[in-house]
């Protein structure tokens, strides 16, 4: 999946794309009604229109499909609004704001599937596993886009990383704490706890 904000993919590039996130998306969606042991290869093969060989070309097993269905919107949502914040903002600031945002989304909007998947996850550690995977590909994707703010010429530069790893474990111990609570607390004030206060010094600062 490339986010990235270089060159733009050709029409090849975007119904491959195309076809793995339906296949994605239909594998979380089918999950979501039935857990994961609830649902086989062929039923996603057949709910997103292609065949069992195809939705093996994209992924390896189903689990890597289910999970790559469940963090793609979040994900998707998360760049999209960290690009938009203001050029003035640095990185930290940016995903502070950022975060701030989707946790008033979540809290408004998907709070019960949100809580459904997360179960869901936590009932199975195939799903765990292939979930903790996807967090570390969504970590480069951060990545990408922090880096355009932190406009650093050094490819050495470990900041844009480890931007991404942070917002990643944002999300995974927000999330982790909002769900132990029943999902009462205030969602976006996790998040921000969480990331406000990071600070990404310039690199080589001792």
């Amino acid at each position: 999946m490339n986010h990235s904000t270089g060159s733009q993919p050709g029409l090849r590039e975007r119904k491959r794309e195309a076809t793995r996130r339906r296949i994605a998306a239909e594998a979380a969606r089918l999950a979501t009604e039935r857990g994961v042991a609830g649902v086989t290869t062929e039923e996603i093969a057949e709910a997103a229109e292609v065949s069992r060989a195809t939705v093996f070309r994209y992924f390896d097993t189903k689990e890597t499909a289910i999970a790559e269905g469940f963090s793609t919107p979040w994900v998707d949502g998360m760049l999209k609004t960290l690009a938009d914040q203001p050029a003035d903002l640095g990185p930290m600031e940016a995903l502070t704001a950022t975060f701030r945002l989707l946790g008033q989304l979540v809290d408004r909007s998907v709070h019960d599937l949100v809580i459904e998947q997360a179960r869901i996850v936590r009932e199975s550690p195939s799903l765990q596993a292939w979930i903790a995977s996807a967090y570390l590909r969504d970590e480069e994707l951060v990545a990408d886009v922090i880096a355009d703010r932190l406009a650093s010429t050094d490819p050495l530069d470990p900041r844009p990383r480890l931007a991404g790893a942070i917002a990643m474990a944002a999300i995974r111990v927000g999330l982790d704490q909002w769900l132990a609570g029943d999902g009462e607390e205030d969602l976006a004030v996790l998040f921000e706890r969480l990331v406000s206060g990071v600070q990404l010094r310039e690199y080589g600062d001792r």
